[in-house]
């Protein structure tokens, strides 16, 4: 007789943990209802004044916004914000792609919230032209500084805008002024014609070098170096130490042929090293004496005057250009004329004309 129990499978199934009750439809209402719903201006504008970095980021998405349902919006939270702005010093941070700028930063930046300061970066990332996509690696980048609870770092997408500067980065810097920001700092793609739409926001304008990458002299254009209020050349470390010393001299000749600023500030010429962390101190310092300068002669009030003034004009062509192409019959007729231009039939120039004429009967 045989008695043996039969063997039980490899495969028996053991008892699980638990599983939780299902959510009920109204639990999944409420949560969807939670994710959609938006804080009004009025809170965001005093979530912002608190120093509240989520209603400063959510701000500043609706501000990027090119949805028209978020221009009344954005355009209420900054009026909200603009009685608590223009208390911060603003400086552009230029140079070609591999000078360091993000380490600088961020070493400048940690440097500053040492002192007490509290630090917005705006850091603008070049787009793709063809999937209009970009990287926003600057958070990444800068390790240290965006652990840093007095600093903020905001990445922004270039878009199609001059020279790779953000659409919106006018307004976000009074956005972050609002919030306690007392230095903002931009850093451009360094691309080219960038310098030129940030030296129009800034206070100060500070031009990255490297030595020895074979463009001391000859591969930088007239104008940025008359827009510069300082050149540092950064990576003077190593081997690299002597060849700094000497392009810091060819600069400092460079610069004795260019006509005095109008600010009354002679540009001056440093070193540094980022990675070392060296030199950044005198960095500073030189900043804070071009500000107490320009603010005794007055002409710190007299830029931002003149800046503001500058921005309304852009804001007014910017408004026009995104009118003139969201017109609903100009769409359309902006298609038909596209298609004649390219075979032929119409010039360019009495294609224009045709659209404006139409666009200007309204």
């Amino acid at each position: 007789m045989n008695d043996q129990q039969p063997k039980k499978s490899a495969l028996h199934e053991k008892d699980g943990i638990p599983q939780p009750e299902p959510l009920s439809v109204v639990s999944m209402q409420k949560i969807v209802e939670n994710r959609k719903l938006q804080p009004t201006a009025q809170e965001l504008i005093s979530g912002i004044v608190s120093g509240d970095k989520v209603a400063l980021s959510r701000a500043i998405t609706l501000v990027e916004s090119t949805t028209n349902a978020h221009l009344a919006k954005a355009s209420e939270i900054i009026t909200g914000c603009l009685p608590h702005a223009n208390q911060s010093v603003r400086i552009g941070i230029t140079g070609v792609p591999g000078v360091g700028k993000s380490t600088f930063i961020e070493a400048f930046g940690k440097l500053l919230t040492s002192l007490g300061k509290k630090v917005a970066v705006l850091a603008v990332d070049p787009s793709s032209t063809i999937s209009h996509g970009s990287i926003l690696g600057d958070k990444t980048r800068m390790e240290e500084l965006v652990k840093d609870e007095n600093a903020y770092i905001r990445p922004s997408a270039s878009g199609e805008t001059l020279g790779g500067v953000a659409r919106k980065t006018r307004e976000t810097i009074i956005l972050c002024e609002a919030a306690g920001f007392d230095t903002i700092i931009i850093e451009t793609v360094g691309v080219g014609q960038s310098e030129t739409a940030v030296h129009s926001m800034v206070d100060f304008f500070l031009l990255l070098k490297i030595s020895g990458a074979g463009d001391e002299l000859q591969g930088i254009k007239r104008g940025i170096m008359e827009m510069a209020d300082a050149i540092v050349i950064n990576k003077a470390d190593g081997d690299n130490i002597t060849k700094a010393k000497l392009a810091k001299t060819e600069f400092n000749r460079a610069l004795h042929l260019f006509p005095a600023k109008s600010s009354g500030w002679i540009p001056t010429v440093a070193t540094c090293s980022a990675y070392e962390k060296t030199g950044i101190d005198a960095v500073w310092q030189t900043i804070s004496d071009y500000i107490t300068l320009v603010k005794a002669n007055h002409y710190f009030e007299q830029k931002r005057q003149e800046q503001n003034q500058f921005w309304m004009l852009e804001t007014i062509n910017e408004q026009l250009k995104n009118d003139f192409y969201n017109h609903p019959e100009i769409a359309q007729l902006l298609e038909e004329n596209k298609k004649a231009v390219g075979n032929g039939k119409v010039s360019p120039f009495a294609a224009a004309q045709i659209l404006l004429k139409r666009y200007f009967k309204d």
